[in-house]
């Protein structure tokens, strides 16, 4: 494909999606007292930033 996202800008969309979950998981572990919430935020963000496809540069 021409219009293909370079490796950096996958890398950068991974790095956001974890962050994301990563937040994401913090607020559900410290809103319901339940640990494992933090886990399950970092792999939704790991795959949501996999699977979603960064803007061409």
């Amino acid at each position: 494909m021409a219009d293909s996202p370079s490796p950096a800008a996958r890398r950068k969309q991974l790095i956001v999606g974890l962050v994301v979950g990563l937040l994401v998981g913090v607020g559900v572990s410290l809103w319901t007292g339940f640990w494992l919430w933090l886990a399950a935020g970092a792999v939704v963000g790991a795959v949501a930033g996999l699977l979603m496809r960064p803007p061409a540069e």
